[in-house]
């Protein structure tokens, strides 16, 4: 038995409930769902109250739009009227007005970054923020460059790197054979992995990016000539150099790498990247329980993703005309009891797992994908690292249901790579609803009765 204290959970105090009391979502009223939010911005109503007008916003004109029955907010530099949407917000009115009459840009990023907002609201598009002009200090010209502009959440403000910052920057060079096309980066990082190397070539267009703890470098250039789908990545790992190797289609000299786009060779913060989708497409697709099923997506050929411990991927879907996006922590693919099929653990598959609720139309949308149908699916994003275990003699996880799925790569790392866990723990037991399994580092999971471990704990299920 595990000795599971009897009081509340999460404890009163806790960060846990205070989180959730802060987010949680609340009960819509019936005909408040997402379809039907979809189905009144396709009705052709003015949800804006400008009559199809799309006008410049001043500060002081949007702060007059700050009530429940008037609620203007900008994100990004441009301003949307979320009254109409107020009642289907799912995290609730009070929510939304945190940044009524105001900038919403970083509240939103703290707490949904993901969420296809320009889609979701752009039939309650109300304009651009105007741009704030800046005054010139006396004596100064007043032709201010671009960088000193602000346009009220619309563009980052750009800082100058120091000289040291400079000498950190990444930085990238091209060559080329007969029929081979090299880019090379120079991250200069001795701890580079393939976990940090996310690289897509998809219609001629080239885009590289590697993380460097919280910022993000990118190469991405319209190539000057077409080149086969096959692409391989090498990594030198000692001394952070990267290699992207294309191959020609036609056996001609380039003259170029290619055209440069707009966020070619920048090093920012991720968070200020914003999420990239390639096409992966549905392999397999196998039932766990009634209501769960494990799928089997496969990247693109010219795509090099692994998705790193304690990270999630979005997918992303049009459905009645709507983007609709929801995050999904990629599983192992030998997770099911009953998993038959020979794995694809080569880091050209992501395995997910994933509950589809009767009433829910994205999950519902993803379980009538036919095996061949294609879906968007982002770049890795989550703040976990894995220095957070490694030093770690106990590591205790509770999680309900599908909630389940964030920390099976992390059990897994922690029994075959985790010194202090690995050598003190042979197996694992596993408590779920109904029955006891055990994570083996042989890699698999067994159904058997006993009682669980003092050393490393996993608590699954709605009842303990």
């Amino acid at each position: 038995m595990l000795n599971v204290p009897p009081q509340a959970f999460p404890a009163p105090s806790s960060q846990q409930r205070v989180a959730a009391g802060g987010r949680a979502k609340v009960p819509l009223k019936p005909g408040r769902s997402l379809m039907d939010w979809i189905r009144l911005t396709k009705s052709g109503r003015d949800l804006t109250g400008l009559k199809g007008r799309l006008i410049e916003v001043t500060e002081d004109e949007l702060a007059k739009h700050n009530k429940k029955e008037d609620c203007w907010i900008c994100i990004r530099g441009f301003v949307y009227n979320v009254t109409p949407y107020m009642e289907y917000h799912p995290g609730g009115e009070d929510e939304l007005m945190k940044a009524a009459g105001a900038d919403g840009t970083d509240l939103f990023d703290q707490v949904h970054r993901w969420v296809n907002y320009e889609s979701m609201l752009k039939e309650c598009l109300v304009g651009r923020m105007a741009v704030k002009p800046i005054a010139a200090p006396k004596g100064i010209s007043s032709t201010l460059s671009e960088e000193k502009k602000q346009l009220n959440g619309m563009l980052p403000e750009k800082k100058v790197l120091g000289a040291s910052a400079k000498d950190l920057t990444p930085s990238y060079d091209w060559f080329q054979t007969d029929s081979l096309i090299t880019t090379v980066i120079y991250t200069k990082q001795k701890d580079m992995n393939a976990e940090l190397v996310i690289v897509d070539c998809q219609d001629k267009r080239l885009r590289g990016e590697i993380i460097v703890d919280d910022h993000s470098y990118l190469v991405e250039v319209d190539l000057d000539h077409a080149v086969q789908e096959d692409m391989a990545v090498n990594i030198a790992e000692k001394v952070g150099k990267v290699e992207i190797i294309l191959k020609k289609k036609d056996n001609i000299h380039w003259k170029m790498l290619g055209q440069a786009l707009e966020s070619h060779n920048t090093f920012i913060k991720c968070t200020e990247r914003g999420l990239f989708y390639r096409k992966c497409k549905l392999v397999s697709k196998m039932e766990v329980t009634h209501d769960t099923k494990l799928l089997c997506l496969m990247l693109p050929r010219s795509t090099h993703l692994c998705v790193p411990i304690g990270q999630h991927v979005y997918l992303k879907q049009t459905i009645a005309g709507t983007e609709v996006v929801k995050p999904y922590t990629p599983v192992l693919p030998f997770l099911p009891l009953d998993f038959k099929e020979p794995s694809r653990h080569d880091g050209a598959h992501i395995y997910l797992m994933i509950k589809i609720y009767s009433c829910g139309l994205f999950t519902q949308a993803l379980d009538h994908l036919q095996i061949g149908d294609y879906i968007s699916v982002s770049n890795p994003e989550g703040n976990f690292k894995k220095s957070q275990v490694q030093t770690s003699e106990d590591l205790f996880l509770l999680a309900a249901g599908t909630g389940f799925t964030p920390m099976v790569k992390l059990l897994n790392f922690a029994l075959t790579e985790v010194g202090c866990l690995r050598t003190a723990v042979p197996e694992l037991e596993v408590a779920t609803a109904g029955r006891v399994m055990t994570f083996r580092r042989g890699h698999k999971f067994n159904r058997f009765s006993g009682t669980a471990r003092k050393k490393l704990y996993w608590v699954s299920g709605k009842k303990i």
